[in-house]
């Protein structure tokens, strides 16, 4: 199937079919009260598609009226210490690399306000988050006089004054129409040459290498490599200049500024590789799927009780792209804004980590190996040996 529409980042009709789920969750990290409801949760098809022009991938039948961002979600992973650390460790690099004491940032996607809040505390930037999703009590004192939200989508319009710096973190794999959101960046700097942008998206070249099933779901309808983000930017009139992999390969970290002539970056030469993968990916993820749920079935079978630990997205789209239910015994999370409310598409319960100790799994499968060490400590902690394996 190729040549069904134009490619959103590049407007190239060299477009290839390479993965497809007939009813997915069209949300995976809101928050329901009550198991018939989750069951319940609306599902809708997905369609990836891979643009052989830019190496972009987009969910081609994706429907942005489907999901409501302004509702009880719960995307946000300052709960672990070891995502702490990361942001924080971002936030010192911004300030090592610009001079936002005084200057305006404005952060599209701000989510709960914990990045903006940390990059106002490092640097003295007056911070303005845009956010559907912002929860003003979930941040008390933030109103200040370095840092406000407006609860709504972005729009350049709304924005009163252009920003020297721009923030967007994990919100432009929500985005369909990618290349116009470019022409709003654009529209919001006002010519603003001197400005510097920060952006951090999931990288989508590991998926295709893994078959990570589980980082596939309804809300990421646009998925990147460096290459492909870079060439994104390169397109609005931007260079790049800074450009790396980060969070443990799984996060593109990458660095703007209005177009000055400067020189591409070794790693946004990936087009070759990325059609390659993506050409394997179909064969790749049909063999982990398939692997993951023998995986549990067959430990269900056995008598042993599997608890998955991570409630949120990855962890909804492994357990329903897969039919997986009953199979799996518990679902674990720290954020305390996720335990007693339940996954859509399943209706399991998501709990507390010391939930664990009245029923102790056999296995504990993590959503994120990053989080091993942490998760690891945790069990230790409370006495507990189960099997302990990462997706």
């Amino acid at each position: 199937m190729s040549g069904t529409r134009a490619c959103p980042a590049c407007s190239s009709r060299d477009l290839t079919e390479i993965y497809r789920l007939e009813a997915i969750p069209v949300q995976s990290c809101i928050l329901l009260e009550s198991a018939e409801e989750a069951r319940q949760f609306p599902r809708h098809p997905l369609v990836l598609m891979f643009c052989g022009g830019c190496g972009f991938i987009f969910n081609a039948v994706f429907d942005l009226s489907l999901v409501d961002y302004a509702s009880a979600t719960e995307e946000s992973q300052h709960f672990s210490g070891t995502f702490n650390r990361f942001a924080r460790d971002l936030a010192a690099e911004a300030a090592s690399l610009y001079d936002l004491k005084g200057k305006r940032t404005l952060e599209i996607g701000c989510g709960k306000g914990e990045f903006l809040q940390e990059l106002a505390r490092q640097t003295g930037t007056l911070g303005l988050g845009v956010d559907p999703g912002f929860i003003p009590e979930r941040l008390p004192g933030a109103q200040g006089q370095q840092i406000s939200f407006q609860r709504e989508f972005f729009d350049p319009a709304t924005i009163a004054e252009p920003p020297d710096f721009v923030v967007c973190r994990h919100t432009l794999e929500h985005i369909p129409e990618v290349g116009r959101f470019m022409q709003d960046i654009v529209q919001v700097l006002d010519g603003h040459t001197a400005a510097g942008l920060f952006f951090e998206t999931p990288d989508v070249q590991r998926v295709l290498q893994e078959g990570a099933f589980w980082d596939i779901y309804y809300e990421h309808c646009s998925y990147f490599t460096q290459g492909s983000h870079a060439r994104l930017f390169r397109r609005a009139g931007f260079d790049v200049t800074g450009l790396y992999l980060a969070y443990d390969g799984q996060y593109i970290i990458q660095y703007a500024a209005p177009a000055a002539g400067r020189p591409a970056l070794p790693q946004e030469d990936d087009l070759d590789t990325v059609r390659a993968l993506a050409a394997r990916f179909p064969q790749k993820v049909a063999e982990v799927r398939r692997h993951w749920t023998e995986f549990v079935r067959s430990r269900h079978a056995a008598g042993q009780r599997v608890a998955v630990w991570g409630g949120g997205s990855k962890c909804v789209s492994f357990l329903t792209t897969n039919g997986l239910g009953a199979e799996v015994a518990q679902v674990i999370d720290i954020n305390p804004f996720k335990q007693g409310k339940y996954l859509p598409g399943t209706g399991h319960p998501v709990s507390a980590p010391d939930s664990l100790q009245e029923a102790p799994p056999d296995t504990v499968i993590v959503m994120n190996p990053v989080y091993l060490p942490e998760i690891g400590a945790q069990l230790s902690a409370m006495g507990l040996t189960p099997e302990l394996v990462a997706v």
